[in-house]
């Protein structure tokens, strides 16, 4: 890894489920020193809780987090962000990066806020999307700069979530668009492993039996994907012998609508992506 990020003073704003998850990898992986790195919660107990669990400090104050940090992990709700960046706003470093994990949340909006606070106009904001399946290294995130984010703030933040998966820079107009597909996936994933695996009940198999076949052929069809390049299609083709089970098999997802209808989960999950940050 070219950047030394070790020598950074890490802030993470919302250390729950998906912030817990980096924090807990960063931590693991050394990318962050336990010594350099405040975290914040909601709950007195929970902070107490977790600093003993993690070895770093952490406290129910967003301004103590973020005096004096390096870059600042934003992981709270959409609802709760322009509180969150009031609170922080005059005590941000006009240095600091600030990587924002908020689902729909512009890095335009990020910036507008902070600076109607009073922080620095310069303050680069990062915007990300990452997945759940990065508690396990197998995340997929995208990433995208705002005003005055440059590429030395996207390498910051590629390496950041390079630790726990796969990273793509985007153009921010996507982002909705990775939320309604890869952040919102893995959910429409498990909902098809698990048919699968009630597939194989009805035919005989043991539960354990049928959700491991399930799993490992989700996985491994998904490597094939990733290392080889090959599209889809022509994956799917080479499995389907002619006049064979594959394609019997093929002709009732077709029947059923389940290219159609995962299509139209993306593109729902896409336009409700959009309208999170305005909700109450």
């Amino acid at each position: 890894m070219s950047l030394k990020l070790s020598d950074k003073k890490l802030a993470v704003l919302g250390a729950g489920k998906l912030g817990g998850i980096l924090l807990r990898t960063y931590l693991k992986k050394g990318l962050f020193v336990s010594s350099r790195v405040t975290a914040t919660v909601r709950h007195p107990e929970r902070a107490t809780a977790l600093a003993k669990e993690l070895g770093v400090a952490v406290t129910t104050d967003n301004r103590q987090a973020v005096k004096r940090a390096d870059i600042i992990l934003l992981s709270v709700k959409p609802q709760t962000i322009a509180e969150v960046l009031r609170e922080i706003a005059l005590h941000i470093d006009a240095q600091s990066l600030l990587v924002s994990v908020a689902a729909s949340v512009p890095t335009s909006y990020v910036e507008q806020q902070l600076a109607a606070a009073g922080a620095s106009s310069q303050v680069a904001v990062v915007r990300a999307m990452p997945n759940t399946p990065a508690a396990v290294g197998s995340g997929m995130t995208a990433i995208c700069g705002g005003t005055h984010a440059g590429s030395e703030h996207l390498e910051i933040a590629r390496s950041m979530f390079d630790a726990v998966g796969r990273t793509v820079v985007l153009d921010e107009k996507h982002m909705d668009a990775v939320t309604g597909l890869s952040a919102s996936g893995p959910a429409f994933a498990y909902i098809i492993l698990e048919s699968l695996a009630e597939g194989g009940v009805k035919v005989g198999l043991p539960r354990d039996v049928a959700t491991l076949l399930a799993a490992q052929t989700m996985k491994g069809s998904a490597s094939v994907v990733l290392e080889t390049g090959d599209h889809p299609a022509l994956l799917k083709d080479a499995v389907t012998t002619p006049a064979g089970c594959t394609i019997d098999g093929i002709l009732e997802l077709e029947e059923g609508k389940l290219r159609v209808t995962l299509i139209k989960a993306v593109v729902k999950a896409t336009s409700r992506a959009g309208e999170l940050l305005f909700e109450k």
